[in-house]
């Protein structure tokens, strides 16, 4: 099972990193071991002083593919999930600063959060899908795949022209605007719409 995440897939947050809008998706792999089961708290390593959580709609590929059109992408996903790409951007910055990869700020043990359920994308308007991220009770996340600069089945279609996507793999489709630090004690809480998909209790 891979983790595939889309960095810079909603032009305001590019721009609160001060970051250039890609013409082409950017993606970044995360170990299994990054994926933090749901109910399991997250516990704040000691190797970053800064973490921060990304909100993203999470989708899970249902068959073997390669070299994806995109006009066939739709039939290689069901459903649509939540997750948080946690990062830890003081180690983030350092790798900037040097020229290093990002992995060691990205993929570290349980910076996947992902959600116990998967929405039926029958059930749902994937054109105009919101979803939101409460930190202790307070909206500080917000996003629409209108608002996506490429949608989910540009993104499959991308992918797999570099790798061959199998069952079960998942991809987070990128964070809007509003990133920010958890500490200690914080309760994270995702939504899909009003429905309730996710929450990480930081320890």
């Amino acid at each position: 099972m891979k983790i595939i995440c889309i960095g810079r897939n909603y032009a305001k947050h590019a721009k609160e990193m001060n970051a250039a809008v890609p013409t082409t998706p950017l993606f970044f792999m995360k170990p299994d071991v990054a994926l933090l089961r749901p109910g399991t708290p997250f516990f704040y390593p000691n190797f970053s002083k800064d973490i921060h959580f990304e909100c993203e709609l999470v989708v899970k590929i249902n068959r073997v593919g390669k070299n994806i059109a995109a006009k066939f992408a739709h039939k290689y996903y069901d459903e649509i999930g939540l997750g948080i790409d946690f990062t830890a951007r003081d180690l983030q910055q350092k790798c900037k600063e040097n020229g290093h990869p990002w992995e060691i700020a990205k993929s570290f043990e349980g910076s996947a959060p992902i959600s116990k359920e998967f929405i039926d994308k029958k059930a749902i308007d994937l054109n105009t899908l919101s979803f939101h991220l409460e930190k202790n009770g307070e909206t500080v996340q917000q996003g629409t795949t209108e608002d996506m600069i490429f949608s989910i089945d540009r993104i499959i279609a991308y992918v797999s022209q570099f790798m061959t996507l199998k069952k079960g793999d998942l991809i987070y489709t990128g964070t809007p605007a509003g990133v920010g630090p958890i500490a200690i004690g914080d309760e994270l809480t995702g939504f899909i719409g009003e429905r309730e998909m996710l929450s990480v209790r930081i320890k």
